[in-house]
This record gives C-alpha cells, structure tokens and sequence, in this order.
C-alpha cells in the first residue's frame, strides 16, 4: 500500500482555512507538505499534529507573492519529495495563501493593489505553473476564491478582483491540463471566522450577527467548513469534478 501515497502540497498550511485542510487531509490518509510564510512554529505544530495521526508531513517556507522565490522554493521543495517522502512527484496542489485587504475602490493604493495581485492571481499562476513537472498525472489542483466574487460587498473590489481572475484561470488549466488526467476546481468559502482580514468576521459582533442573517443556515462558516470539502476534491470519489467553481457558504446572499 506504501507506494499508493499521495501526497498534498497546501499553501498557506500553518493557520486558518490552511492548516484546517492540512490535517482533513491527512485524515483522508493524504501526506501533507505545508508553506509557511512567517509562521514556522505554527506550521511546525501543524506538522507534528498530522505526524501524531500517522501520515507523513514537512513544512517550508515561501512567500507566494514573491514570484522570483519560486526556483528556489521547488529546489527545496524536491529534496523534501526525495529525503522525507522517497519520490519526486506530489499529487495534489492547493492554491490557498492569501491576505485580505479592506479598502473603498476609491482609497485602494496601487501598492495595496499589487500585493493582492502577487499574492493572489501572479503568485497562483506562476507556482501552479512551475509546479506542472512535479504534479503526478491524474492529480488535481484546487485553487481558492470567495464568495465575494459572486457578491459584492464594498471594500472588496481588488480582493475579489484577484478572485474572479483565479476563477476563469481554474476553467483554463481545467481544459489545458486534461490530457494530463488533472483536474482543476476552485473552492470558494464565505465569510469565515479565522484571524483572515485582521479578524473582523469572526472579532466583530455586528458584522458576525449581519452575515450570518444573510446566510440561509443562519451562522457564519468555520474553518471545519471548508477543510473536508478540499480533502474531498483530493478523493477518488471527487474524480469526475473538474472545472467548478464550488461555493462554500452555508447559502450566503441568495
């Protein structure tokens, strides 16, 4: 059975929506390697939690905003494959670190602007696609959007800008990498109560008790909403989905 690992690469792993899909993962017997930005004790603690459960992890460090980082980040990332997890390939590739930013369309600065842009549409474009030599045919790739690009909520417009963009990249690598047997969908949470966008969801009374009257089960998501659906996508069960955009909202703004 050893030789039938998988193993999953998440980005963003040490916290948050992250580290709730690293360790569903590994409950789903999936391996995990994790990237951390700043946070290599919180990604070490993530990696120790998956250990304790009997899969294998590893955690390395990567700005996924800083595009020229990249070589140097799948030299490393090959000889962890090779030194913890005896191959040179991994199967599964989750697109999910990101940052929020909140800001009127007015008042968002360029420079504001360009970070979300590194992060969330370059940085996604550019790992996934140095990521191709090492991705195991027949694998798949999960990228992350929002519900705010379905529904607009003020302040949101460069955020959800990113977004929209991933979305319609995710239906391109759907059609491009098919000969390869990869499938490619994007999970797109609600508002969630992590410490995402400085917290304010889940730290805010008011706009906990606002979004949770616009969503149709009455609450704002968990993380342990968003975790299992990603573990799925990466199941033989989830085999046939491709190209979707999957919102996980609980029915927000219907």
């Amino acid at each position: 059975m050893e030789s039938q690992r998988k193993i999953a690469l998440v980005t963003g792993g040490s916290r948050g929506l992250g580290k709730n899909m690293a360790l569903r993962l590994a409950q789903k017997g999936i391996d995990v390697i994790l990237t951390y930005n700043s946070k290599k004790e919180e990604a070490l603690t993530v990696v120790a939690d998956i250990e304790q459960s009997g899969r294998k992890a590893a955690a390395l460090q990567l700005n996924t905003g800083d595009v020229k980082s990249f070589d140097g980040f799948f030299t490393d990332l090959s000889a962890v494959l090779h030194d913890t997890f005896a191959t040179d390939h991994f199967d599964f590739l989750i697109n999910n670190a990101g940052i929020g930013l909140y800001g009127s369309f007015a008042e968002t600065t360029e420079e504001a602007f360009d970070q979300l842009m590194n992060i969330h549409l370059k940085g996604v474009f550019f790992l996934t696609q140095k990521s191709l030599p090492l991705i195991q045919d027949g694998g798949r790739i999960i990228n992350l959007s929002t519900g705010l690009a379905r529904f607009s909520l003020p302040g949101y417009s460069a955020y959800a800008s990113m977004k929209g963009a991933i979305e319609v990249l995710t239906r391109y690598l759907a059609k491009e990498l098919g000969a390869r047997g990869i499938a490619v969908n994007t999970v797109a949470p609600g508002a969630i109560e992590t410490d995402f966008g400085g917290g304010v969801t889940r730290d805010n009374p008011q706009v906990n008790q606002h979004i949770a009257g616009l969503t149709a089960l009455g609450r704002v998501g968990l993380p342990d909403d968003i975790g299992g659906v990603v573990a799925f996508l990466c199941t033989e069960e989830a085999r046939w989905i491709n190209a979707q955009r999957i919102e996980v909202s609980g029915g927000q703004n219907l």
